[in-house]
């Protein structure tokens, strides 16, 4: 690979720091993990052209997949790297790897990562108040590296909620496994998924309103993660949805009525999706359409249950008011479907999905 043309003088103090951060870790590093952070400063440069190479990306998911030691020794480097540096270019590639790896790394890297801090939650990456203030472009470039780490941190806390990594390879593979189990759950945990899916759609569309800065690359490919987590996010949707759509008839007043605030947030976020991702697809266009049959659905049940006055979806009818669907023991699930008939149901029987979060 030829020499990338240094350009600025920014980009000549880049370079000098990346050269004095290999020395520096050449002469610090314990021999064990010398690899591994040379690896990490060879992805993560200042060099402003582009993202990550592959191949030093492909290395790093390589490397952390030998032993669990050297996976959460991998972690530790990637944080460190990412919270030290106040350079924009070094903080959006460091998040990039992050993103690939809860997309593509092996197991045991992804559970080092889900587990790092083990508090997981707000500010997990230590973000929230990233300034690189050395050039009006780097200043609104870290407008979007608050954005990308807020989106990464609800990524990783919803993929604790619904049991493994969204958008991974691994998720995408046992589709068909996750649709079974899911026919399985109780409406309460169908909700929980639906609204953590929600949730991440609705972090997506508060992306910075300066998209493409400068044609910026490395923002290319933010966005393009983006597109493809939010297509995935899009079948997991259309599974619980289509699910609730076999059970309605059968959900209770309180279910339906925060079903259906959910739905009307989830609503909410089209328009601004519309102007974020260009790329429509069959299964985008099926859910609008599901979601859009859900809610009319749910406007007659409540007619129904409640005659002519109807309750109007709003912030002040959301999950606050219905704190105690959580089923107690020996009370019965029935499935609209009539697939299932499960009385008695013990509530351990959805213990086992809850396994990958303790």
């Amino acid at each position: 690979m030829g020499k990338k043309k240094i350009t600025t003088l920014r980009d000549l103090i880049g370079a000098i720091k990346d050269k004095a951060s290999q020395s520096k870790a050449t002469i610090l590093s314990k021999p064990s993990n010398l690899s591994l952070h040379l690896s990490v400063l060879r992805a993560t440069t200042h060099a402003p052209s582009s993202p990550p190479e592959d191949h030093h990306v492909s290395t790093l998911l390589n490397l952390g997949d030998s032993s669990r030691a050297t996976a959460s020794t991998l972690i530790v480097i990637i944080m460190e790297r990412l919270q030290r540096t106040g350079d924009s270019n070094v903080a959006l590639k460091c998040l990039i790897i992050i993103h690939q790896i809860i997309k593509r790394g092996p197991f045991i890297l992804q559970d080092q990562l889900s587990v790092f801090p083990t508090t997981g939650g707000h500010n997990y990456l230590k973000l929230s108040n990233f300034k690189d203030s050395a050039t009006t472009a780097t200043w609104q470039v870290s407008a979007w590296i608050r954005f990308y780490a807020r989106y990464i941190e609800t990524l990783l806390f919803k993929s604790r909620t619904l049991g493994y990594f969204l958008s991974s390879l691994s998720c995408s593979a046992q589709k068909d496994n996750r649709e079974e189990k899911i026919s399985c759950f109780l409406n309460s945990d169908l909700i929980r998924d639906v609204d953590s899916l929600v949730q991440l759609i609705e972090e997506t569309c508060k992306v910075p309103d300066s998209l493409l800065l400068e044609g910026n690359k490395l923002l290319y490919e933010v966005v393009g993660l983006l597109c493809n987590d939010y297509l995935s996010t899009v079948n997991e949707l259309l599974l619980r949805l289509g699910e609730f759509k076999e059970r309605l008839s059968c959900l209770s007043f309180g279910d339906s009525v925060e079903l259906g605030c959910i739905l009307k947030r989830l609503e909410g976020c089209k328009e601004r999706l519309s102007v974020l991702i260009s790329v429509q697809k069959p299964s985008t266009e099926l859910l609008w359409s599901l979601v859009n049959e859900l809610r009319m659905k749910i406007e007659d049940l409540k007619v129904e249950k409640t005659g002519p006055k109807l309750l109007t979806f709003g912030k002040s009818s959301e999950s606050a008011r219905f704190g105690n669907r959580v089923m107690k023991f020996g009370e019965s699930v029935q499935f609209s479907s009539g697939r299932y008939e499960m009385n008695n149901l013990p509530l351990m029987v959805v213990e086992g999905r809850r396994n990958w979060r303790n």
